[in-house]
């Protein structure tokens, strides 16, 4: 049983929903940077808002550390591609 609680652990700490809400916004930026269209924008966006939130848990948590240094800045370089890609699409 101890295995379990161990895995358990391992998935549920802040780091873990920060490193998967990092990977599915960054799934979801890839997607819209290449179908530039309003509706992958936008759910890329709100997947950057989850990721964010996810950060400030992991500092809630005194989740420092290279991980989570890292997501980070993984996290703004998606919201510049992000901006980019909206500005694509108000051009057109």
């Amino acid at each position: 049983m101890a295995k379990g609680s161990d895995a358990r652990r391992r998935r549920d700490n802040p780091n873990t929903f920060l490193s998967n809400s990092v990977e599915k916004a960054d799934r979801a930026v890839k997607q819209a940077m290449s179908h530039p269209e309003e509706i992958a924008i936008e759910h890329a966006f709100n997947s950057i808002l989850r990721a964010e939130k996810s950060f400030a848990n992991a500092e809630q948590h005194d989740e420092e550390n290279d991980l989570v240094r890292q997501n980070k800045e993984q996290l703004a370089m998606m919201k510049r591609q992000l901006s980019d890609v909206q500005g694509i699409v108000d051009e057109q």
